[in-house]
Order: C-alpha cells, then structure tokens, then sequence
C-alpha cells in the first residue's frame, strides 16, 4: 500500500518574501506601463540648458575670483605681520641684553640685589606690576624694562593678528576649493547635455557659435559715442587687441579671460588699477544709470547680482568676455541675458 506523505509547506518567512516580492514586481510593471517614454531634448533645448549652466558657472567664477583676491591679499598681510614679529623679536632680545648688561655692571659693583634678579626672570611683566618695588630702581633700568614690557604686548599682540588671519586664509583656500569646484561641476554637466546631441547637432550648435564670433568681432557699428576719459579710451583700444581670445574661467589675459579678468586687464594696460572682480568693479568710479549717458569705455554691470562686466563699445554695445565657449567680443546690451544694472566711469 502506497503512503501518501502530505507536501512541506513553506515556511511563513518564506511567504512573506514571495509575496513582497511578487508585489514589488507588480508595482514595477504598473509604472512602468504608466511612465511615459522619455524623450531626448532637442537640439534648441539642450542649448538653452547649458547657456543656463555657462551662467551658474560665471557666477561661481566670480566667486571663484574673490576669494583667489583675497588668499592673495591674506597671503600678503601675513607675510607683512611675520616680518614684524622677526624684527620685533629681535628688537626684544637687544633690550633684554642691555638689561642683563645692566645687571652685570650692577654685580661687578657690588652684587645684584633682589630688584633687578626679578629683571632677568620670564616674566618682567608681573614684575613690573609689583609698583611697589620700582622706587628699588635705577630711572634706566625702570625705562629698560618698561620698554620690554611694550614690546612684549606689541608682539603679542601681532602675533594674535597673524593666527587669525592664518584661520581666515584657511577658511577662503577651503572656500576657494569649493567654487573651483563648482565651476568645474557646471562646465561638466554642459558638457554632459551636449554629449546626448548627434554630431550633426553638435556641428551645427558649433558652427552657429562661431558665426557670432566672426561676425561680432569684424562687423560692428559702434558709432561715435565719445570716450568717457583718455584712460577710459586706452582701457578700451587694450581690450580690441584681444578681439577673438578665448573665454576662460578665472583667466586674466593676455591670451585668455573672463569678463572681470578682461576689464582689469584692459584697466591695467591703461595704467589704472581696478578690483578684480565685477561685483568689486561695479562699487568704484562715478555711477551711471542710464545708458543714454554711457560713454566708451565706461564698465558696464549685468543681473541682479552683478556677475558679469564688460566694456561700453557704444551704439548700445559692450565688449565683453561673455562665457565659457565664447571669445572676446562685441555683443548688444540687449542680448547679454540679464538686466543691465548700471555703468561705472572709472
């Protein structure tokens, strides 16, 4: 006679999982039959993308340059604060030899009493505020030792200064750190968007690109706006010679730069000194709001926040470095992308 053995049935645990697991799959293919397909940008879209990306990326540029200015100007401040402290410290040790010299003609003459051993100790200063000992002491030596007391305090005191500014420059090289990063991070993902476009598309994107430069660069009207001043003019012809260089993020010339990097250096050729950067740029000079009273060579500020600078070239147009992709060039105020802010006459 056969024996019937009843099936194992499965474990509870065993259940559960299938069970989720059997839910999970269900719920995988309801979204996947309701997602819609997805769809690749155009050519058109993709461009306004990464112009969007170029402009996050100025704009993190431009913080990129101030806090580049100001490691340079730390850098600077501390080297300035050490060689004081080297030089006090030395002025320090030559005043507390002549107080030992002091002491040693006070022995020859017949021994160094209490007051002046309290002179050679590691701390004069507590010593000379036990006043009550001073009427002890010789009006040099009470000037000997007042004198080391100041310098004590003045090296100090620089030496406080020079560990903040070592905390403030390790703040802004880490700050630094952080846009570099964030710049590259925007450029990267432009270049990502236009990695999805076909050749064809990406010639043509290319292609119309430097159709603008060409013809941004040869062919412009500018008028015969005045120059706002002999500098501004100067500035103004340093900056055509760079017709046609390449943007650059943090470039400062001669063969390359970004929009702040250009009008320093064109400044500079000029013989003038300006801030680094645009948002620096636009708090100097004489304020201009309206665009009718621009003059040639008169900076020029675009967007809320002031990242981008160019040169006024007249005829409602600005020389400028406008973004990474671009050259130096000429461009309508009207096309720049952001609001004009308002022209500074240097």
């Amino acid at each position: 006679m056969a024996s019937h053995r009843r099936p194992k049935q499965p474990s509870r645990t065993r259940v559960t999982v299938l069970t989720t697991a059997a839910a999970a799959a269900v719920a995988l293919s309801a979204n996947a039959a309701n997602a819609a397909p997805s769809e690749k940008l155009g050519k058109d879209e993709v461009k306004a993308k990464v112009d969007k990306l170029y402009e996050q990326a100025e704009q993190a540029t431009e913080k990129y340059n101030g806090a580049k200015e100001k490691q340079q100007k730390l850098q600077k401040e501390i080297a300035t604060i050490q060689d004081d402290v080297a030089r006090g410290q030395e002025e320090l040790n030559k005043l507390r030899d002549g107080l030992g010299s002091l002491a040693t003609a006070q022995y020859r003459s017949g021994g160094i009493d209490a007051s002046v051993q309290l002179f050679l100790s590691s701390d004069p200063d507590d010593y000379l505020d036990k006043a009550s000992t001073l009427d002890q002491l010789s009006s040099q030596q009470v000037d000997a030792l007042k004198k080391i007391q100041d310098k004590q305090r003045e090296l100090a005191q620089e030496r406080a200064e020079a560990t903040e500014k070592l905390k403030d420059l390790s703040a802004t090289r880490t700050e630094l750190g952080n846009k570099k990063k964030e710049v590259q991070s925007k450029l990267a993902e432009a270049q990502k968007l236009l990695n999805t476009l076909t050749a064809k598309e990406k010639a043509q994107l290319a292609e119309k690109e430097q159709r603008a430069n060409r013809s941004s660069t040869e062919r412009v009207d500018l008028g015969d706006a005045p120059p706002a001043s002999n500098r501004a003019q100067a500035a103004f012809a340093a900056a055509q010679t760079r017709l046609g260089s390449p943007y650059v993020y943090g470039a400062t010339g001669p063969s390359s730069f970004d929009c702040s990097g250009l009008t320093s250096w064109a400044y500079a050729q000029a013989g003038v000194s300006i801030p680094r950067t645009a948002e620096a740029q636009s708090q100097i000079g004489t304020r201009i709001t309206s665009v009718n009273d621009l003059k040639v060579g008169d900076l020029v500020f675009f967007f809320n926040d002031l990242h981008h600078v160019g040169l006024y070239a007249g005829n409602g147009q600005v020389l400028h470095a406008p973004r990474t992709g671009t050259v130096v060039r000429y461009e309508s105020m009207s096309t720049i992308g952001g609001p004009f802010m308002w022209g500074v006459r240097v």
